[in-house]
């Protein structure tokens, strides 16, 4: 194929990429609202505070609407798998929570277990099904969750998660 059949495919191919991307955010993000950076960081070193105060080293990744990472920190002493491990229960909060409505990830995990196909879940990349995220919200729409994992258990994580997000709770929303 020559250079010019490839920069002519290209030209076809990327506005149908463009607006099945396009499309996928209309579906999920609705008001354009967004978690900033300034309550993302107070969030994280908020859930890290109290983890760390029990005893818990932990890592915490908060991600927008899109999945797409806003924050990482790693807490001292946490264990390197908890970044990854934070980053996809985050993940898996933000992907899930708009079409199942729920604020914790551990709600749904318990749904789950009664779930014939819930084992398919799992089989989607960066999709974690253990307790440890809270979406945040502004109204009922999910902008952004928070994801802690190294505590020992989700539901200790989760704890630590919903403390990050009760310190911001208030100002969660910033227009674009």
């Amino acid at each position: 194929m020559n250079l010019q059949k490839i920069a002519a495919a290209s030209a076809i191919g990327l506005p149908l990429v463009l607006q099945s991307a396009s499309g996928t955010l209309a579906q999920v993000q609705k008001s354009g609202h967004v978690l900033n950076l300034v309550a993302a960081v107070e969030a994280a070193n908020e859930a890290i505070k109290v983890c760390a105060s029990k005893g818990w080293p932990v890592s915490v990744s908060i991600v927008d609407a899109d999945g797409n990472i806003k924050l990482q920190e790693k807490g001292d002493y946490s264990a390197a798998h908890t970044r990854d491990a934070s980053f996809r229960k985050a993940y898996t909060t933000v992907s899930y929570a708009p079409l199942f409505h729920f604020i914790r990830l551990s709600e749904w995990v318990e749904a789950l277990k009664t779930n014939p196909f819930a084992s398919s879940y799992a089989t989607l990349p960066n999709i974690f099904l253990l307790p440890g995220a809270v979406a945040i919200k502004d109204g009922d729409e999910v902008i952004a969750a928070i994801g802690v994992a190294g505590a020992p258990g989700g539901d200790k994580d989760e704890i630590c998660a919903e403390a990050g997000m009760a310190k911001i709770k208030d100002r969660v929303a910033e227009q674009p």
